[in-house]
């Protein structure tokens, strides 16, 4: 479960990269006012901004719920650090040290 959850949250994280990237800015608007070319455009001349934008909530109420889903998942967990036996291994490591040590 966790697997399907990390693939689905790059797969949305990249997603969601591309339709931001792909988005044009409020000042391109003064352009078109002047014909640069919005004829051409795949979405029309102003469907593009409307279904960019649906399409961008959409993919971030995705990454919100996978983010909080995976943070769920992860509290949940026991966790295990590699500090904690290097610590546990130092400490019995320098007892051993101090009963083999002569006096």
């Amino acid at each position: 479960m966790e697997t399907v959850l990390n693939v689905l949250h790059i797969f949305g994280t990249l997603f969601l990269i591309i339709v931001i990237l792909l988005q044009t800015g409020k000042g391109a608007a003064m352009g078109s006012g002047l014909g640069a070319g919005s004829s051409q455009t795949m979405f029309g001349s102003a469907g593009a901004g409307n279904f960019l934008s649906k399409l961008t909530a959409g993919v971030a109420v995705l990454f919100l719920i996978t983010s909080l889903s995976l943070a769920i998942l992860s509290s949940k967990k026991d966790s295990k650090s590699v500090i904690g036996d290097i610590s546990e291994s130092a400490t019995t490591s320098s007892k051993e040290k101090k009963e083999t040590s002569p006096k």
